[in-house]
């Protein structure tokens, strides 16, 4: 398998184990969303019994690079996926980036005990909407701040702010 692929897959498990312990269904987005820069849908209820049904689509990136500092991550994002995650269409669903850190060999990206499973390292999110066009040609540095971490609290609060109508 390609090492790009294998950090697409790694990307899917990361964000489905926050989704599944958030409480959330977690969908590989079908082809024509990836066309649009949608990776993954979060769908799930904001609490129980209610029936309004909350959803928030992801750009997932994945890289060994060694981007992270005290503040944050400046990931040079493709100037197409930076036109997608910047939509300034409030009536569609949030679409934010999502970029997953991992070591930089494959062996060390996962620890198992018999009472442990441990995927390394972290995510980060970060939403674009609304930012500035560019007349960059190739790419885009875009900051993640580091306490932006795509934890399952902050799963939870995100699809709490959706259901809420803010904006994110």
């Amino acid at each position: 398998m390609f090492i790009t692929t294998q950090k697409e897959e790694f990307s899917y498990a990361y964000i489905s184990a926050v989704a599944s312990v958030a409480g959330y269904s977690f969908q590989i987005a079908p082809r024509p969303l990836d066309l649009v820069g949608v990776d993954v849908t979060i769908t799930g209820l904001v609490s129980p019994g209610s029936r309004r049904r909350t959803r928030l689509d992801l750009q997932l990136k994945c890289t060994s690079q060694d981007l992270l500092d005290n503040q944050g991550i400046k990931y040079p994002l493709e100037i197409k996926n930076y036109n997608e995650l910047r939509n300034t269409n409030l009536d569609d669903d949030p679409l934010l980036l999502v970029l997953v850190l991992v070591p930089e060999k494959v062996e060390h990206w996962l620890q198992q005990t018999e009472t442990e499973l441990c995927l390394k390292r972290c995510a980060y999110w970060v939403s674009l909407r609304g930012q500035a066009s560019s007349t960059n040609q190739t790419n885009v540095t875009v900051y993640l701040p580091r306490q932006n971490v795509f934890s399952v609290d902050t799963l939870k609060t995100l699809m709490q702010r959706i259901a809420a109508g803010e904006a994110i």
